[in-house]
């Protein structure tokens, strides 16, 4: 079934594996962060701000990314060198992961500013939606060359 070895699963799994890892490390940063600010208004006796749980829950989306990349790579996995699948999985899923790690570091950087002053949400999405579209264009990219390599 599978052709391309140990090769090819290792780009199969390094696409989604790579972008949970990332995913996983984003989420965590910024999830602390807002752990963080929820502290800090408990401590002052204010209420906590429900809306920082969207800055932790943002680099979820790239683990879905990577799922589609890898579904892709199966797709077309007859079509396509081990060495491709292998390039395209690993580095692919490297990139989206990095987005989603830095995603949540600007996330962490978000929250904080948005519970000490309740002022700029619309900002703070807009630098996380930059990011996003880092992993956005690599999966995008990715699956066109896939797109290439096997018409």
């Amino acid at each position: 079934m599978i052709e391309s070895g140990i090769l090819g699963l290792m780009g199969i799994g390094g696409a989604l594996g790579f972008s949970a890892l990332g995913t996983s490390l984003g989420v965590g940063a910024s999830g602390a962060a807002v752990v963080g600010a929820w502290k800090r208004a408990y401590m002052q006796n204010k209420p906590a701000n429900f809306m920082l749980l969207a800055f932790a829950g943002f680099p979820l989306s790239q683990t879905f990314y990577g799922l589609i990349l890898m579904n892709t790579i199966v797709a077309s996995l007859q079509a396509l060198s081990p060495g491709a699948v292998l390039g395209i999985g690993v580095f692919g899923g490297m990139a989206i992961g990095a987005s989603a790690w830095m995603q949540g570091m600007a996330g962490a950087g978000a929250a904080d500013a948005y519970a000490e002053t309740g002022k700029g949400f619309v900002n703070y999405i807009m630098v996380i939606g930059v990011i996003e579209s880092v992993a956005l264009l690599v999966m995008v990219f990715l699956m066109t060359t896939i797109g290439s390599l096997t018409a």
